[in-house]
């Protein structure tokens, strides 16, 4: 089954998340969780954000509240488990991965559009690839954690897809040619050495 998951994710990805990070993330586990927990929160906000801005877009609508509210259920699911595992909340800062993508897409309509439904695509696909990396590594119950969270990740990354899709004027064929573009800023992101290690980050410099 995760294999059925996994591979269109790793196809649209493209490059793999390299044994450095997985190796430092695997040893800096308490940040690393909090650091999801704040990726949860942003994607929530995400979604809302599109609501807001594309208000007219009825299909968005409608999947982006869905997202909106399953991802704030991950968020108390993380920090359930940080209070069972007495695991201290602190400030982790964001890493430069989001906004390095946001940076990628286009300033005018509707490719605006398309190239943000892209960018969340990309942002479900590394972290349903991560959770399945970390899952075997990190033990209960973080590993429970992750492993059950992969379903939701590889449909996340589908409904951005297939929502970009929809409002491309070139529909299909337009979207993969956004795709490619903002892979490369992606693939340049999970590969850089990064100061800080975190969720989205490249391997620790």
């Amino acid at each position: 089954m995760t294999g059925t998951l996994l591979q269109p994710v790793s196809e649209f990805l493209g490059r793999p998340t390299g044994p450095e990070w997985l190796e430092a993330a695997v040893r800096c586990l308490p940040v690393l969780v909090i650091d999801h927990a704040n990726c949860e929160k942003k994607a929530a906000a995400t979604a809302m954000a599109l609501i807001n801005r594309y208000a007219t877009r009825s299909a968005l609508v409608e999947r982006m509240s869905r997202l909106a509210r399953e991802e704030l259920r991950h968020f108390e699911q993380v920090v359930r488990l940080m209070r069972r595992e007495d695991m201290p909340w602190r400030h982790v800062g964001a890493s430069r991965y989001a906004a390095g993508l946001r940076a990628a897409a286009s300033g005018g309509e509707p490719a605006r559009l398309v190239d943000l439904l892209v960018i969340g695509a990309f942002i479900e696909a590394r972290s349903c690839e991560r959770f399945a990396m970390l899952a075997p590594l990190v033990g209960a119950p973080f590993g429970d954690l992750y492993r059950g969270l992969l379903a939701s990740e590889a449909r996340h990354f589908n409904q951005y897809l297939d929502l970009a899709r929809r409002y491309a004027p070139g529909r299909g064929t337009e979207v993969e040619d956004r795709a490619a573009r903002i892979r490369v800023v992606e693939n340049d992101l999970i590969s850089n050495p990064d100061t800080q290690l975190r969720f989205h980050s490249g391997p620790p410099a």
